[in-house]
């Protein structure tokens, strides 16, 4: 799989590291152990078709990207600065 970095060019994924899903975070409020903690660390969603990720470009320039997958066939449709895309999580 390839990976367009948007400052390196096209890459090898193996250059980049998957940190999930580009997503705002909704964490619990409360501090005490909770279902909704529960909740938010163990159940994961497990979308098929296109999703946006966080990747880490460590063996390049070191860049944050938001990366859009087709999870069922891995194919990469774009790749952005993190830092650009308003309502990323990292």
């Amino acid at each position: 799989m390839r990976i367009p970095c948007p400052l390196c060019g096209d890459r090898d994924h193996r250059e980049f590291t998957y940190k999930g899903a580009a997503v705002a975070l909704d964490r619990p409020g409360n501090s005490d152990w909770s279902d909704d903690w529960d909740s938010y660390i163990h159940l994961r969603d497990n979308p098929a078709g296109d999703t946006d990720e966080m990747w880490w470009h460590g063996a390049g320039c070191g860049g944050w990207l938001v990366v859009t997958r087709n999870t069922v066939t891995h194919e990469v449709k774009a790749a952005r600065m993190a830092a650009d895309v308003k309502g990323a999580g990292a």
